[in-house]
């Protein structure tokens, strides 16, 4: 699936144009890579596989923004920071990737609280 980041993602700004596609072997995590450019790319998995209760509010701006016009449209994936090992990998769950499925916009969000961290542990104590 092509996913358009109108602002592009930040510190990529002048990326646009990213393909997300499922990474072989594994039904959690997730590659998005640029269409102008392979090696700029991302991983990234679901918070609800980190977090079972993860949850926040979408403002209306972005609402507009992606033109979500209904929950089931939206896709939030977290980027991850690879480690040594996969213990010593993370995961930013205060600023998700948010994409609408029905149109594919997407766009990073920042999270307007201290409830989830930009590093975040992938394996958790308490899972």
């Amino acid at each position: 699936m092509e996913i358009e980041f109108k602002n592009g993602i930040p510190g990529f700004e002048n990326y646009k144009k990213f393909i997300l596609n499922d990474i072989e072997n594994n039904k959690d995590f997730k590659s998005i890579v640029s269409v102008d450019d392979e090696y700029v790319g991302f991983i990234a998995v679901s918070p609800f596989t980190i977090i079972n209760d993860y949850e926040f509010d979408i403002n209306d701006e972005v609402i507009d923004l992606l033109e979500i016009e209904k929950t089931e449209d939206v896709m939030v994936l977290g980027l991850v920071r690879l480690g040594k090992t996969v213990k010593e990998s993370t995961v930013n769950l205060k600023a998700p990737i948010i994409i609408n499925i029905k149109n594919n916009k997407g766009m990073q969000y920042i999270i307007q609280n201290d409830k989830y961290l930009t590093r975040e542990p992938i394996i958790r104590g308490d899972k």
